[in-house]
């Protein structure tokens, strides 16, 4: 059969204190339906923690109008670190996040009212569409961008993550990975210019090369109408010498630690991966419990050691108050939960 990608599962976003940034993305991003809230030890992730086990505290939430979720993650006994140089766009790494929106001005004006940190106008990528960039309040950039592909409307403005913005220096190695192995077969656009759209971006009055990618098949699997359409952006810098966001410093710092997908037919993902010469440099082998979740997860890097998460999920709470909790072993792995069961997980969120 292969192996699923069923979309975008979350992005990880290292932070000083969990809370108050759940809240801020609670308020600003929608994501307020918490899948596990757990304090534990990272005991598989030695080659990215000094080759040590770090005890850390996570929440994984998801916006349920749709699109990927925040693993949000703090070190809770080793200090974590911000970059020590100031992170420019071509850097290696995930530069920025992706956030979709029902309706770019409305959003932009709300963000405006409230005194978001907004980087840009509204402006125009080279396929003619709107964005706008802002920061938030732990020196993360987002993208917001305009969707119609939707779960359900809740009444926010914005869903989860649609996708990253990655700074590589090897375009058509990365290009490559995300085509041939996560299947965002649908080029864009492919151009090396200065983009308007950049340069209110640090280091953005620079050229580049910058690829767009997308999936012109609707994914598949349990999770796959939560998760929806996503999109990958590629982006390599000419001029100077990039610098690595997470160099000497450890997985789960401070900023955009890792691209997590959703997968099933882990197995055959990962023989596949070592074909094509990415091998698992983290692998849990096994159901690993996450709390109130449970799945096996893996990591590869792409060619400047970016960060790429697979999660095939086991289990995960559909209604925690009333102790029900699905076990997806069992279950056809093209097909979608149905959409009241995704519906209900919305019950667990999280009012402020």
């Amino acid at each position: 059969m292969g192996y699923i990608i069923s979309g975008i599962q979350q992005v990880g976003i290292g932070v000083k204190d969990v809370y108050e940034a759940w809240k801020w993305y609670r308020h600003y991003f929608g994501v307020n339906v918490p899948v596990f809230d757990e304090e534990a030890v990272a005991a598989l992730m030695l080659p990215y923690t000094g080759g040590q086990a770090r005890a850390r505290h996570a929440v994984l939430a998801l916006n349920m109008q749709g699109g990927g979720g925040f693993e949000i993650w703090k070190h809770t006994q080793h200090p974590p670190q911000y970059p020590s140089f100031e992170v420019m766009l071509g850097d290696t790494g995930i530069y920025a996040v992706k956030i979709k929106c029902f309706n770019i001005q409305k959003t932009y004006d709300f963000y405006r009212k409230n005194n978001l940190h907004i980087l840009s106008e509204i402006v125009l990528n080279p396929n003619r569409e709107s964005h706008f960039w802002v920061k938030d309040p732990y020196n993360n950039i987002f993208q917001i961008v305009e969707s119609k592909n939707w779960f359900q409307k809740t009444g926010k403005l914005t869903g989860g993550v649609y996708g990253v913005l990655i700074g590589t220096t090897h375009i058509e190695k990365t290009t490559d990975l995300f085509q041939n192995i996560l299947h965002y077969d649908q080029v864009v656009y492919n151009k090396t210019d200065i983009f308007g759209d950049f340069k209110s971006l640090p280091g953005g009055q620079h050229p580049f090369n910058r690829v767009l990618l997308r999936h012109s098949a609707p994914r598949v699997g349990a999770f796959s109408r939560l998760l929806g359409a996503t999109e990958i952006e590629l982006v390599q810098t000419f001029e100077r010498q990039s610098n690595k966001i997470f160099h000497n410093r450890f997985w789960g710092e401070c900023g955009f630690i890792h691209l997590c997908f959703d997968v099933n037919g882990i197995d055959d993902l990962k023989n596949r991966c070592h074909t094509e010469g990415y091998t698992f440099t983290v692998d849990s082998a096994n159901s690993f419990d996450m709390g109130e979740a449970a799945g096996r997860f893996a990591y590869i890097e792409d060619a400047d050691g970016t960060l790429i998460e697979f999660v095939e999920t086991h289990k995960v709470p559909i209604m925690k108050k009333l102790g029900w909790y699905l076990n997806l072993k069992n279950r056809n792995p093209e097909k979608s939960l149905p959409k009241w069961m995704l519906q209900a997980m919305g019950l667990n969120r999280v009012k402020d």
